[in-house]
């Protein structure tokens, strides 16, 4: 089996990307500090056609050069707006129609596995600081908490990680769903 060359990848250019329909699906970055988690966020996000990453709070924005080591270009493709306050911008969100869920461990959370968004569902996934995930009050105001099932001993994953799992699961759950 031969390994494909880059040339040989179908890509879209950045100004396709920019006019292709998109995932409906929003990525929300509470407090996250670490540059190379939010640039690797923006990665995942053009692999999966995201419609826009929030960056709240602390969150670093782009331009930075430790963001666009791991962004690798993403930070000019993906919509993105920063807002200080996750928690207005949920309520905004949720009064937009988007199902809000965190993606946190919490009582009564929805394994991944089992979340299924309603066809034609607008989702929007909040992923908090990582170390004290996304705020109670943020969890609070979501419709939804999702959570990653996990079996080791550490019961977290990097952000970056986790929003590329969900990213991936849901990219296919939204676009099978319709």
């Amino acid at each position: 089996m031969r390994k494909l060359l880059n040339e040989e990848l179908t890509r879209l250019t950045n100004d396709e990307f920019k006019k292709s329909d998109k995932t409906p699906l929003v990525i929300v970055l509470d407090n996250v500090r670490s540059l190379n988690n939010i640039g690797s966020v923006f990665r995942s996000a053009d692999a999966y056609l995201i419609e826009k990453i929030y960056l709240c709070g602390i969150t670093a924005q782009p331009p930075h050069k430790d963001i666009r080591k791991t962004a690798l270009g993403a930070t000019e493709t993906i919509e993105w707006q920063y807002v200080e306050d996750t928690l207005e911008l949920v309520h905004n969100l949720n009064s937009e129609g988007y199902l809000t869920c965190a993606i946190e461990q919490a009582e009564n959370s929805k394994s991944l596995h089992n979340f299924i968004p309603a066809k034609n569902q607008k989702v929007a996934i909040i992923l908090g600081n990582e170390v004290k995930g996304v705020q109670q009050e943020v969890v609070n105001a979501c419709k939804e908490t999702i959570e990653l099932e996990q079996y080791g001993t550490k019961h977290s994953l990097n952000i970056s990680v986790c929003a590329g799992i969900v990213m991936y699961d849901l990219f296919h759950k939204l676009y099978s769903s319709s």
